[in-house]
This record gives C-alpha cells, sequence and structure tokens, in this order.
C-alpha cells in the first residue's frame, strides 16, 4: 500500500490486537476502542470518510456504519481456508435472537468485496455472507505472500533460531489448537506433556500457541522441552521454524501447506465439535495428515513417520490456488487501477 504511493494509511487497532504498527508521514495509527474517546471518535470519523476501508474479521460495528456511496470496503477474513462452519451457516445462529441474525447480515452486506485464494473459498463465502460471485476477489490472500519472499522467510528463520537456540539442535512441533468455548471453565490442555517429554524430548522441543486462559493454567515441568509462544505476534513465523505442526479444526493448516510440512489433527472432541459447529466437508477425508484421538497416538505417528507429503500438496493446490506471491500487489492494483486494468489482473 505504501509503495503504491496513493493516499494517507488509517490503522484502526482493535482491542486485542498484537501487531505494532510503524507510524510515519503516510501511516497513523488510531486505538479503536471507547476507553480511549478522542481517538474512538476519530476513528469513527475515519470509517465515515475512507475511500478504501479494509477490515480482517467480523466487527459488529460495521452493521450501523454508513459509508459514503464511493467507498469501498474489502473482507480480508483472517484465514486462507475453512474447516468449521460459520456467519451465516454457523449451527449456532439458530439460537441466536432474531436481532442478532439481522445485525450479522448487515454486517456481511457491508462487504463489497471479500478477497479469496481459491474457488473452493469463493464457495465457502457466497455462503456464509450471503454474497453473490461479484463480491468475490480472486486476487490470491495477501499474508500468504510472507511464505514466497525467500529473503524474509530467511531473516525471520534466522531471528527465531537467535531467539530460540533449542530450535539448532531439536526438531520443533507446535502444538496450536482451536480454543474451545468451554475452556473458559475448564482450561486445561488436552496433550499429556509428561508423557511427549518422555518418549520425543531427546528428539523434539514442543512450542505451545495456546489461547491465554488455557496458557494460565498450565504449569511448566519440562521449560527445556516446553516453549510458551502464545505471545508471539505472528503465527506464520512460527510455521516457518516448525517442522510438524499439531492441530485440529484450526485455519492454520491452509497456509503450513504451503510450506508442504506434515501435519497432525489432534482430535480428540470430534464427534462433539462436528455437532454444535459444523463442518464443510466430510473432516477426516478431506484433511492432509493423521486423525489421532490422544497423546500416544501422536507420538506413534511421529516415531513412524506416518505421513504423506503428496497429500499435503494437492491440500495446498486446492485451498492456495490464486496465492502466488503477488497477492497484496494484485489486491493493491485491483483497488486504483481502471476497470479494464481490473479484470486483467482477476484474469
Amino acid at each position: 500500500m505504501k509503495r503504491s504511493g496513493q493516499e494517507q494509511l488509517i490503522v484502526l487497532r482493535a482491542e486485542g490486537c498484537k501487531r505494532d504498527f510503524t507510524v510515519d508521514q503516510q501511516t497513523a495509527v488510531k486505538d479503536f476502542r471507547p476507553v480511549r474517546l478522542l481517538q474512538f471518535l476519530q476513528s469513527i470519523y475515519h470509517l465515515a470518510t475512507s475511500k478504501v476501508i479494509f477490515v480482517d474479521n467480523y466487527f459488529g460495528f460495521l452493521s450501523a456504519a454508513d459509508f459514503k456511496t464511493e467507498t469501498t470496503c474489502i473482507q480480508l477474513w483472517h484465514a486462507a481456508g475453512a474447516i468449521k462452519q460459520f456467519g451465516l451457516m454457523d449451527p449456532s445462529i439458530e439460537k441466536r435472537s432474531e436481532r442478532a441474525k439481522r445485525r450479522f447480515t448487515e454486517v456481511y452486506s457491508r462487504f463489497h468485496y471479500v478477497v479469496v485464494g481459491s474457488e473452493k473459498m469463493a464457495a465457502i463465502f457466497r455462503k456464509s455472507f450471503g454474497l453473490n460471485n461479484d463480491h468475490i476477489l480472486r486476487t490470491g490472500i495477501p499474508r500468504t505472500d510472507f511464505f514466497f519472499d525467500k529473503r524474509k522467510t530467511k531473516q525471520i528463520e534466522n531471528d527465531l533460531t537467535e531467539r530460540f537456540p533449542v530450535i539448532q539442535n531439536k526438531k520443533v512441533l507446535l502444538y496450536a489448537p482451536t480454543f474451545r468455548d468451554d475452556q473458559l471453565n475448564s482450561p486445561d490442555i488436552a496433550l499429556d506433556i509428561a508423557e511427549m517429554y518422555k518418549r520425543l524430548g531427546d528428539e523434539y522441543v514442543l512450542f505451545l500457541r495456546l489461547h491465554p486462559a488455557v496458557r494460565s493454567n498450565l504449569q511448566n515441568s519440562y521449560p527445556e522441552f516446553v516453549v510458551d509462544v502464545t505471545d508471539y505476534e505472528n503465527i506464520n513465523h512460527l510455521l516457518l521454524i516448525s517442522d510438524c505442526l499439531i492441530t485440529d479444526y484450526s485455519s492454520i493448516p491452509f497456509e503450513y501447506a504451503l510450506l508442504e510440512k506434515p501435519m497432525i489433527f489432534f482430535s480428540y472432541d470430534l464427534q462433539e465439535y462436528q455437532e454444535s459447529r459444523g463442518f464443510w466437508e466430510d473432516y477426516q477425508n478431506n484433511i492432509p495428515g493423521p486423525v489421532v484421538n490422544n497423546t500416544g497416538e501422536i507420538i506413534d505417528v511421529l516415531i513412524e513417520n506416518r505421513f504423506d507429503i503428496g497429500k499435503v500438496r494437492s491440500f495446498s493446490a486446492q485451498w492456495n490456488q490464486y496465492s502466488r506471491g503477488n497477492s497484496s500487489e494484485n489486491l493493491v492494483k485491483y483497488i486504483y487501477e481502471s476497470q479494464e486494468q481490473q479484470q486483467q489482473i482477476l484474469h
């Protein structure tokens, strides 16, 4: 965006944002929270007057946003793919009030465009947000450009090796599970860390990317084996240095697949989660790695090397169809080019 040399960039930081944005002559950062009243009011002003608005998640305030006619609102979303259902397709929406349902629909109607990296995700967004094909931008997912920048990724790998020197001698297991709603009341980690340390500690180190409620309940009895990376800002950096990802229903595998590395799906509550959240496809037949139910099975898969990287490549090809390292450039060009040039970018 900066290199395009177009306009002033305003960043509205919502509560919970871990990113520190650089403030310069072209970029201003506002704390978009009511407790910071002046900056909050300034943020509302910018929402009302900006030419282009990017959002990266669901924000309820959009239901009351009154954009100018010439304003374009683009949903970047926070994932390159989807395992569980969301938006209008989320099974839990049936339990919501009519007022809440109207608010969801109003928020989704504010999206002029949704950025996608594949036809599979385009179909999901059309159903989830109630949009038609004219709202889909097939530019690729900007956040995936990082994985194609070899100079940048090498620098990040060097920085993280310096920060976590243990990874020079050990392989990295990254455990990044989906947060469950009931974990606020019962914030326990499902892994048997003692067993993993006993059987894998000589070869591996375990990086934990947990929800804060779960992390605060964790007593780390194996500091030479377990590294807490919950507060590390950028998950994509951690994916770079991981030798195997352990997850469940998260969207992380869609980006991790670009690295063509093995994954294990620790789905100990599969049936319960499927009934409450719903999946887009048959879970066990469409994910690119072994599905396991307990820590012992995780260990066995690792020791026996039961992975099919060909399946990972096929998974990536389906979900990262348009993400080829130039997605940010495609998107910025689309915004500022003429209609004829826009069509060239998309085709």
